[in-house]
């Protein structure tokens, strides 16, 4: 009898390890399926002027992805942006427009109307894509791959208001994420660029 309760224990302490050695697989196994980063390049879409954007072209620069809208407080930031951009974009790095009108309807216009406005007035130059959304059911897979932990590898966040700003690195992983109220121009983002 006593060998027999001997074995028991023995049968179950061994089970009990088997299982969470398998659970600790098996959280490390989700673990590395949830921390598994995508990138920025495996998305191809439309510019404003109709065009094909393949997002593999980016391989090797810093990005910010910015939404953006003609007829709201912050469309200023245009200027900041271009300044930004004309700077910059010979070291490595790119600035990639999204209009959207999901933010108190501040940009109206078609690809046309907007691509008009933004050289017009600000001279923009970086590319910009043909007018999307940035949040909600139809949210475009670019901005699902920004927002969600699952896919980018770094954190959930929602797109608050136009002129939120994404910072990928040279690889096409997001690393940084500015409210609207944050200038393009900010020095936490200049000395990001700048580093190497």
């Amino acid at each position: 009898m006593k060998k027999l309760l001997i074995l028991l224990t023995v049968l179950a302490f061994a089970s009990c390890k088997k299982a969470n050695k398998e659970k600790t697989t098996t959280t490390n196994n989700v673990q590395t399926t949830k921390m598994k980063k995508e990138d920025i390049y495996q998305f191809k879409m439309k510019d404003l002027y109709g065009k094909d954007f393949d997002f593999a072209s980016l391989k090797g620069k810093k990005v910010m992805v910015v939404n953006t809208a003609s007829k709201c407080g912050f469309t200023p930031q245009y200027k900041d942006l271009e300044k930004l951009y004309e700077t910059y974009k010979d070291k490595g790095f790119v600035i990639v427009g999204f209009p959207a009108n999901n933010f108190g309807q501040q940009e109206p216009g078609t690809d046309g109307e907007i691509a008009e406005f933004c050289k017009q007035n600000y001279g923009v130059s970086f590319p910009m894509m043909t007018k999307t959304s940035v949040k909600g059911a139809d949210m475009n897979p670019v901005y699902k791959f920004l927002t969600q932990k699952s896919k980018n590898g770094f954190e959930d966040s929602d797109v608050a208001w136009n002129f939120q700003k994404y910072l990928l690195d040279e690889n096409g992983h997001v690393v940084k994420m500015y409210r609207s109220k944050v200038l393009p121009t900010d020095k936490a983002i200049v000395s990001w660029i700048e580093t190497k």
